[in-house]
């Protein structure tokens, strides 16, 4: 009878313990309990799918050459490397999206700033040709409503990525409208629109319906923060790993561990026309197929297509991404040096890191009051947006006298190759001290600027290879099948654009790489 007493005592126990609040594991307090401090630990499953991306299940993959290297130029040695799942965009982002974002960008900066409305203007004028008529694309490509599903081109690697962290605004103020937390917000302007870091800062609250109650006895309502899960984490450019790793999308040819099939393209086979008997001869993709045959012959238009074609032109690969080859290259977030497949980590490979920290003074967090620019003379923060600063040796609290994994910010040019490349510049004709303690980083430009004059120092030409050359990545309109092979890579200065790069965001998956349903 004892026995039974003690089983019915430590069944009520059990039951009692289900049905209360969950508890710390450490300290056995519950969470969400006003009573004990309220510490707050919202439900939360995973990350919720952004709009326009598809989730790509990461791994590990050779990355680098799989073609021969027509070029000589030895920059793609192939390596294996790992990349970690991650979202990105299933199309290119198209005409119709970018003009969305000039719209905006006029309602809120033209009265007042209009320097950032022509900042954010694609280069309609990358369709000129001394020799060719392609005035109709100068006037008609962005803005007719016929183009509005092709990619948007003219574009350079500093506006896509102002492009990505509208975007990002955008889309987390939408998710707030959408689960009832704040109002609609018809007409904002520069000083009062939605900035998701502003938001986190404390800084921009808006119109706010339904605030978050606190569970902390000494508190009220309060914002949205990171620990809640709502807000999805930013749109950027794909690193050149992740692109080439979704270009190939190997995940359709894997069987347990093995790939069955190594592509060479986005797709299986060697060749570039469907083998299939339903599409038999059809090309996968829009490229340039000799000399002077931009899309086939009429009454059999190859590829039907004499420039860009419509984002969803042709079949997407294993990931559901269109147009991993031809139609427009890609801009992607890397720096280019030829031999950065020999440096790079083996996990998450990126060479461009900048490290930064908020500003911050006795009021907290600042925000930007006015345009801010760079030395040339591009716009690099607009009203409204959180102060980023460099880290630096010289500020005390960023303890990098401590750190052991990165000593200076700017590391776009870490490991380079040689002396020269960590040097700070020319000082008679004699490369100086690699590092710089008065600003705790290398001058990242002193390998790349050669001088007038080896005697004398002075600063000449600078070369093409430098920290503001980015990596592109894909065959275009106007390429052959050979830059289709997404292993190949070439570069163009940041502030530059053409008529056949364009892009498409990506966005960093947290939490289990495959999603609850690969539990």
């Amino acid at each position: 009878m004892k026995n039974v007493s003690k089983l019915i005592l430590f069944t009520g126990v059990l039951s009692i313990v289900s049905c209360s609040k969950e508890r710390s594991p450490v300290t056995a307090w519950e969470y969400n309990n006003p009573k004990n401090g309220g510490f707050d630990v919202p439900a939360y499953e995973e990350q919720e799918t952004g709009p326009g991306l598809v989730l790509i299940e990461g791994g590990t993959f050779t990355m680098g050459r799989a073609e021969q290297d027509v070029t000589y130029d030895w920059n793609a040695i192939p390596r294996r490397v790992s990349v970690s799942s991650f979202y990105m965009d299933e199309t290119e982002v198209r005409n119709l999206d970018y003009l969305e974002y000039l719209h905006w960008t006029a309602r809120v900066f033209n009265a007042n700033f209009p320097d950032v409305v022509k900042k954010a203007l694609p280069d309609t004028l990358v369709w000129r040709d001394r020799l060719a008529f392609n005035e109709p694309y100068v006037e008609y490509y962005l803005r007719h409503p016929a183009y509005r599903d092709y990619p948007v081109v003219g574009i350079n690697w500093l506006q896509a990525n102002d492009f990505c962290a509208w975007r990002t605004d955008r889309v987390n103020e939408f998710i707030l409208i959408r689960e009832g937390i704040l109002g609609d917000a018809p007409t904002p302007t520069e000083n009062d629109y939605f900035n998701t870091d502003e938001y986190l800062a404390g800084k921009w609250q808006g119109t706010v319906l339904a605030p978050i109650p606190s569970k902390d006895p000494n508190g009220g309502d309060r914002l949205v923060r990171m620990e809640d899960g709502i807000f999805l984490p930013r749109y950027r450019l794909p690193t050149e790993a992740e692109w080439e790793f979704a270009a190939y999308g190997l995940i359709g040819n894997t069987i347990g561990e093995a790939i069955k099939e190594r592509r060479l393209y986005p797709w299986n086979t060697h060749g570039v026309r469907n083998p299939d008997d339903k599409y038999l001869g059809k090309m996968f993709a829009n490229f340039q197929r000799s000399n002077g045959d931009m899309m086939g012959v009429a009454g059999a238009l190859n590829d039907a297509g004499d420039i860009t074609t419509p984002v969803y032109s042709y079949w997407p690969n294993d990931y559901g991404l269109y147009n991993m080859a031809g139609n427009v290259s890609e801009w992607v977030m890397d720096v280019y040096r030829p031999l950065s497949p020999e440096d790079k980590s083996d996990f998450r490979p990126f060479r461009g890191n900048i490290f930064q920290t908020q500003v911050r003074d006795v009021d907290g967090i600042k925000i930007n009051d006015s345009l801010k620019y760079d030395a040339d003379s591009n716009i690099i923060s607009i009203p409204g947006m959180v102060l980023w600063r460099d880290v630096s040796i010289t500020v005390p609290d960023d303890n990098l006298d401590e750190r052991r994994n990165y000593k200076y910010a700017d590391n776009k040019n870490y490991l380079d190759g040689d002396v020269k490349s960590q040097a700070t510049g020319l000082s008679g004709g004699i490369w100086t001290d690699a590092f710089d303690p008065s600003s705790g980083k290398p001058e990242s430009s002193g390998m790349y600027a050669y001088p007038a004059s080896l005697t004398s120092g002075s600063p000449g030409e600078t070369s093409m290879i430098n920290d503001k050359a980015r990596v592109y990545k894909g065959g275009s309109w106007r390429d052959r099948a050979y830059w289709m092979v997404p292993g190949t890579r070439r570069f163009l200065d940041q502030r530059q654009s053409t008529d056949c790069i364009g892009f498409r965001c990506a966005m960093t998956r947290v939490g289990s790489p495959s999603g609850l349903g690969g539990r």
